[in-house]
């Protein structure tokens, strides 16, 4: 049953009638003298809110000093304001429907009742008055307030525009950078065509083809080399001071921000219990963690294990409303409308952060320049001692985040993200569409969209702990995606190379060719390597002596120099990631990216027939090992 007490008007309205405001009794006597409270506790929660970016009441909560109910009645007697159950009393659904969802969860207020000439609007705190009118009092002249619990009234905006949400979620990205097709049967029928053309040239003229397919793999290698060696030059040589936002201290002064976390869950029901461990163990004010637990809602396996475990204060569920696009990105899209940190990172369901990871993305924000809208947290496995696969993968993961992404930030280059820890400015993440819900790599879209609107990408120095794919077949659906992302991202941003040239300038359009279309092509050619190798070992092959000397010497010079180059890189990556037991297996990687070719034609395939398709990684299948 609905319990409304006497309603109070608008400050702006009560300012008329009233001569002196009457003085608002503190929270915390509120509290103390109703003996919800003992003096220690709350004298704690007032040092820490010297500190902290947050209200008292969030801090007694989040240190569960008091309930959520306990706030809730705590300031309906400090305000007298009344308090309303949005659950037993829903909202009216037509005054809700005049208002804007966007405007209704920013200010955590929702229009509930039209009471004669009064309406009546719930809002999440007493301070929220203004904001509330804005957005729910439409042409009202008289308007009051009830007090719901910020939760409550978020579900029922939920509920209200469950579609809207879902829709929005999946267009968020505009249509000018996103990889989604107004005429998608067009656009297949475009790429098939030219497929066929392609094919039906290299029949007529297969020696011509083959030679022009060796000019461009050389190409493509030898400027991947390229950029690994820069990569490896740059990471001996000294790292020139970074601009601070802010004087050092100023920083000191100013209060630790509230950070919201996305955690993307779907059928992962192994890992609930371990993942909110790793998520309570960060060392950061638990008043300022905003998680969001963000599941579908057909997934049934992960909403049956998620009441198994107690969700503590500041883990709250969204749950995505079904649709043909099941996608990580239209996930996160959905569940950004429910964050209120300044802060939105992401983690996977298996991740296992560095305790003081959060303290760490706050303070390089901080102290960076505000073209600063990201940042990139290493990633490391820890189950490598599982098998070889894990230990290849351990690797080539050291390769890419402690040596070719660093070189890549001290060039200039935009970083292509990783799809977990990693950290935005919220209102650059809003301001840029947020996530390409279509991309099924939308982190690495993502470093290309912020550069292309002029933002940079960093790396901070701190790891989080990843479960290492360690069976063949999973492990090549996982690159498949992968590769098929990296390729339509290469051909989105490249629908107009002249506008991506202006938006990130020479260096960052080569780049960026190098990054996506030659990893690409690197995968694709590894075939085309083995074949020519037999010919060095005494096969006969027919096309062997039409071949240009020059293009066969340079071609490979190319392959031995490139693989010569890798490995030096992947004793250096093992060793920066304090892993030097790993060194004897560096050799295993000649077996190991072969598979990164299958996967890559799987990609292939995929384009045209699911683009979108996102195939799901299987987690908490192996156990911890230690080396």
């Amino acid at each position: 049953m609905a319990r409304v007490l006497p309603f109070v008007r608008p400050a702006s309205e009560a300012a008329s009638v009233a001569t002196a405001p009457a003085r608002r009794v503190p929270l915390g006597e509120v509290l103390s003298r109703g003996g919800l409270i003992e003096p220690e506790a709350l004298e704690v929660a007032l040092a820490q809110q010297g500190h902290q970016d947050q209200r008292l009441g969030r801090i007694l909560v989040a240190n569960r000093a008091i309930t959520s109910a306990d706030l809730n009645a705590a300031l309906s007697k400090q305000s007298g304001i009344g308090q309303v159950d949005l659950a037993a009393s829903p909202p009216d659904l037509a005054l809700v429907h005049a208002c804007d969802p966007y405007s209704c969860l920013a200010a955590q207020a929702i229009p509930w009742r039209q009471v004669g000439g009064t309406r009546v609007i719930a809002i999440g705190s007493p301070d929220a008055t203004d904001a509330a009118t804005e957005a729910c009092g439409g042409d009202q002249t008289r308007i009051a307030f009830a007090l719901a619990p910020p939760e409550d009234i978020r579900r029922a905006i939920t509920a209200a525009f469950s579609g809207r949400l879902r829709d929005d979620a999946r267009d968020r990205c505009p249509e000018t950078m996103s990889c989604r097709s107004r005429e998608p049967g067009r656009r297949r029928w475009r790429a098939a065509t030219a497929l066929a053309f392609v094919s039906a040239a290299a029949v007529a003229a297969p020696l011509l083809a083959l030679q022009i397919l060796m000019v461009w793999i050389l190409v493509a290698n030898a400027m991947t080399m390229g950029l690994r060696l820069v990569a490896l030059f740059v990471r001996f040589s000294a790292e020139k001071p970074k601009p601070t936002a802010e004087p050092s201290r100023l920083l000191e002064y100013k209060k630790l921000p509230q950070v919201s976390i996305l955690v993307p869950l779907l059928r992962e029901e192994n890992i609930a219990s371990r993942l909110l461990e790793a998520l309570t163990a960060m060392d950061y004010p638990a008043a300022l963690l905003d998680i969001k637990l963000v599941l579908e809602e057909d997934d049934v396996i992960t909403r049956a294990a998620i009441p198994a475990v107690t969700l503590p204060p500041g883990v709250e569920i969204v749950t995505v409303p079904a649709d043909g696009l099941r996608t990580k990105p239209r996930a996160m899209n959905y569940a950004l409308n429910f964050c209120r940190g300044e802060i939105v990172g992401v983690y996977d369901a298996e991740d296992r952060p560095d305790p003081a990871q959060i303290r760490a993305v706050v303070a390089h924000l901080r102290n960076a320049p505000p073209d600063v809208a990201c940042v990139q947290g290493y990633l490391d496995f820890y189950n490598t001692g599982n098998n070889w696969l894990s230990r290849c993968f351990t690797l080539e993961y050291a390769i890419w985040f402690r040596v070719i992404l660093k070189g890549v930030q001290r060039l200039g280059i935009p970083i292509p993200l990783g799809g977990t820890t990693v950290f935005f400015r919220r209102s650059v993440l809003e301001r840029i569409g947020a996530w390409d819900a279509h991309n099924v790599t939308e982190d690495a879209d993502l470093g290309m969209r912020l550069a292309r609107c002029g933002y940079r990408c960093e790396m901070v120095a701190s790891t989080t702990w990843e479960e290492a794919t360690v069976r063949v077949r999973p492990w090549i659906r996982q690159r498949s995606r992968w590769l098929k992302g990296y390729a339509i991202t290469w051909a989105t941003h490249m629908r107009s190379p002249r506008a991506l040239l202006r938006d990130l300038g020479w260096r960052g359009f080569i780049g960026f060719q190098v990054l996506f279309l030659g990893a690409i092509t690197s995968y694709l050619s590894i075939p085309f390597f083995w074949v020519l190798w037999t010919a060095t070992a005494g096969f006969d092959l027919a096309f062997w002596n039409t071949l240009p000397q020059p293009l066969m010497v340079g071609f490979f010079a190319s392959m031995i120099l490139g693989q010569a180059v890798m490995l030096s890189i992947a004793m250096i990556a093992a060793r920066d990631s304090g892993r030097p037991g790993l060194m004897p297996w560096v050799l295993a990687l000649t077996f190991y990216w072969p598979l990164g070719a299958v996967a890559a034609y799987r990609a292939v395939g995929e384009i045209f027939t699911r683009p979108f398709h996102w195939h799901k990684t299987e987690h908490g299948l192996s156990a911890p090992f230690n080396e």
